[in-house]
């Protein structure tokens, strides 16, 4: 096999470094964007968490400071097996009523509430339940709004 001339070596290696940063900056890019409530809420099933979520003490948050893990190698792996999840669930209409969190959601959303509060829960018995949301359900998303108080789709 013949050796790679200067240039051809140097166009080569252009070529994978332009690759590596298309790559880098694309997933960037789409770790902010998917970050947003009003990606979340592209989802008509997720209508009712963003606006519950919009009206909120944490509406100034991005979704994944509570739903993702914050380790930048943690969040890709985590983000991309849920989205890919997600978007099953959504294609095959396999989207229940209700949202259930999965103990691994569930964990990591925990994690970030202790990470976020933790001069609070200095004096908080934080053994008496398992979860925050055990009994902090509520904060970040109340309960479905009333039928009456509701918006139409779209508005």
């Amino acid at each position: 096999m013949e050796k790679l001339k200067g240039s051809n070596k140097w166009f080569i290696i252009s070529i994978i470094l332009g690759v590596f940063i298309l790559f880098y900056a694309g997933t960037g890019f789409a770790m902010k964007a998917t970050d947003r409530a009003d990606f979340c809420g592209s989802c008509h099933v997720m209508n009712e968490a963003v606006r519950t979520y919009n009206l909120s003490v944490h509406a100034d948050l991005a979704c994944n400071q509570c739903h993702a893990p914050h380790q930048i190698t943690s969040k890709i792996g985590f983000k991309t097996q849920a989205g890919f999840k997600d978007i099953y669930k959504n294609v095959t209409n396999d989207v229940g009523d209700v949202i259930q969190a999965t103990s691994k959601t569930k964990e990591i959303a925990n994690q970030n509430c202790i990470n976020c509060h933790s001069m609070t829960n200095k004096n908080v018995a934080m053994d008496a339940k398992e979860f925050c949301t055990d009994c902090h359900r509520q904060v970040p998303h109340f309960n479905k709004i009333p039928i009456g108080e509701r918006m139409v789709a779209g508005e």
